[in-house]
């Protein structure tokens, strides 16, 4: 606890009126406030409405502002922004400054020459919590910078079902992994209180987000109570424990219940049970939503009251004031207590101390010397030499010679927008070829070679006839075909099939009848299915989306001057309709002979991964066979570099518990770590598994260890222990 801080939340709550504190409570889009046709959308160039921002703040009282005038801006277009508002703010009866918040999920991608990195399903495969915290440091920075102290990130849903179009925002489907990584980046975010070069972070989206039945984006998610507290509840106490000061509520439902009017989940677990004590803030009009959408609320002054009562403390209202409206009217009429926005507004205020927006509310870009700089893209390309992961690499044609004649290919080879995703530059990423043209893509960085030549063919828009490029692939050695995902997120990325499309699968077939060796490489942020044509390519990068020096990694990693290290943190499907994870139950994994060879097959399992050297693992060592629940397992196993070059690798340990009350999984992710060696050298790795490690939720909802056998796997070694 700060003592002075909370004096000071105190003090100034005695002196709020209804009004500022509800105003406090609501968050408004930056569309409401700047020139256009109506308050959804800003005129380009954008332009402060003068009238609207003093009607905002001083008539409303609003205390918070997010998002971007559809196009990026400058640091000094943000830094003239936030100043405006933050200078009208100064004029009210108590200055309270206002809190502006950005998604600057992968860097910040929302200001003109920011750095952007991978996105996080690319980051999960590197198993790198340092990089991950480095990358996580360098964004905040940047983000202050454009002079944003509030990130909505990170992404802590685990993405469990490969057809969500939100699935490349996650750390994968892990959530040992996703709880490592999302800790490394709320730590590299926000650092210690009222450090200008840090941002508060906003872990989301609480909770069961990433896991619709459907894949289909905010749709009901069905998951017992049980599972809830052994996978999902877990990411998020970490990232209490690691000092999250913010959280974003799930736009989704589970089991019949919206989680914005579920007081159980917002406040009884939330709350009384994770210890949570910072600002619980909805998603995009998800207040509304409660009426319109989910249908549990006959009127929009309903779900307000349902909201607010369930532990909702800032409404991202966004587009006009009648949440202000409805909630005075509720607190008057009794059916929301003074305590419960007391109670909010004092979450709202703490932050607002601790990012110290009272004393400094605008920060300056000419203080942020190293905005941008090449260290920070340097990084950033070392980030996607890590995540780009090596599926296949059949008989070594990996890494190319310089001699090689290549032809570079396809809907991705061209384009920075599969390389970056969604939220970058706008919403869609739509945007992105306008504000990259400094960047390479694939066929600008691979235009370095001699042997290299570029030519479209298929793209995103438009169909092609392979006799555009037959000239071209009969002329070469090998086709580095680049296929995948134009950008997209939330909703109107929805998919109804994870196959690869049609012609992108004729594209290969015809390439294939050349006799030319294929290297495929994926930009995408969920695995397509490629099954059909798999046994058609000789080599498989999996790019996942790698930021806007994805192509100069992959160059890199193509001709050997980097070693492949990255690790598929999902199951990429084989099949469209056999979706599994990779912790998956024995049941879901029979073998009937003479009817059915397996029920769990998988094109590349979690944690698969090639390298273009050797790794052999030995001496797997357990300082005890037999352990009581309380005590500490130390594990340890040598990993020895048989290759020819020098690489990193990812250590990954699993365990399985052998029989339990409640069905087993196979085996579970408890503990990675990354390292680099030499040829010929060794190091020793070492693990400590707790109870923590060996515990699962019971049907009484209880987290246990129960007595028995389980097994640990590294590698290819395993070792059984007992818990006693």
């Amino acid at each position: 606890m700060d003592t002075a801080i909370d004096q000071k939340v105190e003090d100034l709550l005695s002196k709020m009126s209804l009004e500022e504190k509800v105003g406090q409570m609501t968050q408004i889009a930056l569309d409401v406030v700047t020139k256009g046709e109506d308050q959804y959308s800003s005129s380009q160039p954008y332009e402060l409405d003068i009238k609207l921002v003093k009607e905002a703040i001083h008539t409303y009282k609003v205390g918070s502002i997010f998002n971007t005038p559809t196009a990026p801006l400058s640091r000094e277009e943000w830094y003239k922004l936030i100043k405006t508002l933050q200078d009208e703010a100064a004029k009210t009866p108590l200055q309270i400054p206002i809190i502006y918040g950005i998604d600057a999920i992968h860097g910040v991608n929302y200001t003109t020459g920011g750095t952007l990195f991978p996105q996080q399903l690319g980051l999960a495969a590197t198993f790198n919590t340092k990089l991950v915290e480095e990358l996580a440091s360098i964004a905040a920075y940047e983000t202050r910078a454009s002079s944003i102290p509030w990130n909505f990130s990170p992404v802590l849903d685990l993405g469990k079902n490969s057809l969500w179009p939100r699935l490349w925002e996650t750390f994968g489907e892990d959530a040992y992994l996703s709880t490592s990584l999302g800790e490394a980046m709320i730590k590299g975010y926000q650092g210690t209180s009222g450090d200008p070069e840090k941002v508060m972070s906003c872990m989301k989206h609480y909770i069961g987000y990433g896991s619709p039945l459907s894949g289909k984006d905010r749709t009901p998610a069905w998951i017992p109570e049980r599972e809830l507290r052994q996978y999902f509840l877990p990411v998020f106490k970490k990232a209490i424990d690691a000092g999250s000061a913010t959280l974003m509520i799930s736009s989704g439902e589970i089991n019949g219940t919206p989680v914005h009017c579920s007081k159980f989940l917002l406040t009884e677990v939330l709350r009384e049970e994770l210890g949570f004590e910072g600002i619980a803030v909805t998603d995009w009009a998800d207040i509304n939503y409660l009426h319109t959408r989910h249908k549990v609320a006959p009127t929009i002054k309903d779900a307000v009251r349902m909201a607010i009562n369930a532990g909702v403390d800032m409404s991202m209202v966004p587009h006009d004031f009648d949440f202000i409206k409805h909630l005075l009217e509720l607190v008057n009429e009794g059916l929301v207590s003074q305590e419960r926005v007391d109670s909010a507004v004092r979450r709202i205020l703490k932050v607002k101390l601790q990012l110290n927006l009272f004393q400094k509310p605008v920060t300056h870009p000419d203080t942020y010397p190293k905005f941008g700089c090449e260290a920070f893209k340097m990084l950033s390309q070392e980030a996607a030499e890590e995540s780009i992961t090596l599926l296949k690499n059949k008989e070594n044609l990996l890494p190319l010679s310089e001699d090689c004649k290549v032809l570079i290919t396809g809907p991705s080879a061209n384009s920075m927008r599969p390389l970056n995703g969604g939220w970058s530059y706008s919403w869609q990423g739509d945007e992105v070829d306008t504000y990259t043209k400094d960047k390479n893509t694939v066929a600008d960085a691979f235009a370095t070679k001699k042997n290299v030549v570029f030519k479209e063919s298929l793209t995103f828009e438009n169909t092609a006839d392979f006799k555009t490029i037959e000239k071209e692939v009969e002329a070469s050695d090998v086709v580095l075909l680049c296929l995948g995902e134009n950008s997209y997120t939330e909703t109107p990325g929805n998919t109804h099939s994870l196959i690869i499309p049609d012609d992108q699968v004729a594209l290969i077939e015809q390439i294939a009848t050349k006799g030319k060796k294929i290297i495929l490489v994926l930009f995408e942020g969920r695995p397509l299915i490629f099954s059909k044509i798999e046994p058609l390519v000789d080599a498989v990068f999996m790019a996942y989306l790698p930021g806007n020096y994805g192509a100069d990694a992959l160059l890199n990693l193509v001709y050997g001057n980097k070693v492949p290290s990255g690790r598929l943190p999902i199951n990429y499907p084989k099949h469209p309709h056999s979706l599994v994870n990779y912790n998956h139950k024995h049941s879901e994994n029979i073998h009937v002979p003479m009817y059915y060879t397996s029920d769990y097959d998988q094109q590349y399992e979690f944690g698969h991964g090639l390298s273009y050297t050797t790794f052999t693992y030995s001496d797997l060592q357990l300082s005890a066979l037999k352990i009581t629940e309380n005590e500490v397992l130390n594990v340890s196993v040598t990993i020895t570099n048989t290759g020819l070059y020098t690489a990193k690798e990812s250590v990954l340990l699993f365990i399985s518990d052998l029989y339990a009350s409640i069905t087993p999984e196979v085996k579970a992710l408890k503990g990675f770590k990354k390292i680099e060696l030499a040829p010929n050298t060794s190091k020793k790795v070492t693990f400590n598994i707790t109870k923590t490690e060996l515990s699962f939720v019971n049907e009484a909802l209880q987290t246990i260890v129960e007595p028995g056998d389980f097994e640990v796997h590294i590698g290819p070694l395993t070792q059984r222990f007992e818990v006693i």
